[in-house]
């Protein structure tokens, strides 16, 4: 059997791929552990800038392979409880990364899929690619940290549309909906979201990490303790060699060169 989850390094860009093409890269159980594994290694990986996730063949990934919960022995309750279990230990460690991840979305994504989408900080999406929240339409509520990620890219009257009606989105209205990145041209996505991330390399990856930190944290942090937790990061910055070479720098009126 061919590995679930296959990555490949592209310099310092750890290009993550969910294998599972001929059902359009579902999870099932194994899949997801699979999958769970490889970013927690990732993150910890300090050799690793970057982190692009895709999918083998025509699909980003179609959500929760619906035939294997069927199947599941102790039931299909049972069987979407350990999937969204697993696939959020993933989304977890892709929200608290410090180094930046991108969804390569070359083909459509789809329940799971398009929670995992949301997930990463940022999407590149292929021009003949859908997204489709596909939940409610079988009956079924958003998990994967999707009911989370949605009413704040596209706030909640939108975000309530897109789950009561369940459109399939296009490229074009993803964009315009502040649900993807950038659009590129068919078979581009993957490239894409590698020059991408190989961009944000070269920038501090320590603020980065600190700032996405900040801004996943102020969904529920009182006003006053986040701006103390800004005060401390901002102070954690400068005393970084990061932060110190950025102050510098701008002294000396050139471009920084950060050595992660």
């Amino acid at each position: 059997m061919s590995e679930l989850v296959t990555v490949k390094m592209d310099g310092r860009i750890a290009v993550l791929m969910l294998n599972r093409p001929a059902v359009f890269n579902a999870f099932d159980g194994d899949m997801l552990v699979a999958f769970a594994d490889w970013l927690t290694r990732l993150a910890a990986d300090g050799a690793v800038c970057g982190v692009v996730i895709s999918g083998e063949g025509k699909a980003f990934c179609a959500g929760g392979d619906l035939k294997w919960a069927l199947e599941f022995e102790r039931g299909a309750p049972a069987a979407f409880h350990e999937l969204a279990a697993r696939l959020h230990q993933g989304i977890v460690e892709i929200r608290r990364m410090a180094k930046p991840v991108i969804a390569a979305i070359n083909g459509a994504a789809a329940g799971g899929g398009f929670s995992l989408a949301l997930a990463c900080d940022f999407r590149v999406m292929a021009e003949s690619a859908i997204l489709k929240q596909a939940y409610t339409s079988s009956g079924l509520s958003m998990d994967g940290g999707g009911s989370f990620t949605l009413p704040r890219l596209v706030g909640f009257a939108r975000a309530l549309e897109i789950a009561a009606f369940d459109p399939a989105i296009p490229a074009a209205q993803a964009l315009t909906w502040g649900l993807v990145t950038r659009v590129v041209k068919d078979g581009a996505a993957v490239n894409a979201a590698i020059d991408m991330a190989r961009e944000l390399s070269e920038k501090s990856l320590h603020s980065l990490g600190l700032s996405k930190q900040l801004l996943m944290d102020s969904y529920d942090t009182p006003f006053e303790t986040h701006i103390e937790r800004e005060r401390a990061a901002l102070s954690a910055c400068a005393a970084h060699p990061e932060g110190q070479e950025g102050l510098k720098a701008f002294s000396e009126k050139r471009k920084p060169r950060f050595v992660p």
